[in-house]
């Protein structure tokens, strides 16, 4: 990522969660911890199902006397019905501003050159009064800015950034192996620890109960994670979504996003990834590569 370009993230939402039982709320139904959001700290997380399958990813930043959630469009309908679902008779009020908030991504290297910028994941400072933070997920991500709409371009200038595609980020993020969009076509088809979420910090082992949570632990605990969500890197052909993926006629994962920036479900304890192997669709063959922030084998 240049340091001087930024990316206007028109795929993504605000909602805004507020009220006395805010926090307590929040921390039932989530798969990471609260408590570690702050003035200065953001998090990213997930609102599983009871299953413990995917549904919806987020990442939460301190605002004020309540809470932003930093969603993509695409799943803001959703996740504003479901969180009032949850809500029951708590002392919440959950707000849509994705009309007046938009979030913008820059730089690792340009959120260091501010001044109270700490080369920390989640680290959040103010501009002005408008939250930056580096990404929680991955510090190679890049940092965010989330800043009023009428307020966008004259800060971009003030900051000395240059509007570039967002193709570029979307590139950015799937080389990095980190879904960029259309995450709707996730739900309810993996575990939410098979997103890779702990190494995206996006888990928290030692926190209490939230949606999902027993699944999750067990699988975790019983060392029975055994698919990855990865991105498909080469694809000659076409990709059908939900498709079988094999290697040796061995089906080896399912195609979950076939379009743009494609994904797949991987058994990746049955195959070596480490290797340059082609893989095969029905009408396509692929390419499948480990990110190199996946530790485990």
């Amino acid at each position: 990522m240049n340091i001087k370009n930024v990316y206007i993230l028109d795929d993504r939402a605000i909602l805004y969660v507020n009220g006395e039982n805010a926090k307590e709320f929040l921390q039932n139904l989530i798969s990471n911890d609260v408590n570690k959001v702050s003035d200065v700290s953001s998090c990213f997380t997930s609102l599983l199902s009871p299953q413990g399958k995917f549904l919806f990813e987020f990442i939460i930043i301190k605002h004020k006397s309540g809470y932003i959630l930093d969603c993509e469009k695409s799943q803001v309908d959703g996740l504003f019905k479901q969180l009032n679902v949850y809500k029951l008779r708590s002392k919440v009020e959950i707000l849509n501003l994705s009309n007046e908030f938009v979030v913008a991504a820059f730089s690792h290297e340009k959120f260091l050159t501010f001044e109270e910028a700490q080369d920390v994941a989640g680290f959040t400072l103010k501009y002005r009064e408008d939250p930056i933070f580096l990404d929680p997920r991955n510090k190679e991500l890049g940092a965010r800015l989330i800043i009023n709409l009428e307020k966008l371009y004259l800060s971009l200038k003030k900051l000395g950034l240059q509007d570039s595609s967002l193709k570029d980020y979307y590139s950015h993020c799937h080389k990095l192996g980190i879904v960029p969009k259309d995450l709707n076509k996730l739900q309810n088809k993996l575990f939410g620890i098979e997103c890779n979420y702990e190494e995206l910090n996006g888990i928290d082992f030692k926190k209490g109960c939230y949606v999902g949570q027993e699944n999750t632990a067990r699988i975790k605990l019983k060392n029975k994670l055994s698919k990855r969500l990865l991105p498909i890197n080469s694809v000659q052909g076409e990709l059908t979504e939900g498709e079988s993926i094999y290697h040796k006629e061995k089906e080896i994962g399912k195609v979950l996003i076939e379009k743009d920036y494609p994904f797949a479900l991987i058994k990746f304890r049955d195959v070596n990834l480490s290797e340059n192997i082609d893989f095969n669709t029905k009408d396509a063959s692929i390419k499948i590569e480990k990110p190199d922030w996946i530790k485990t084998n």
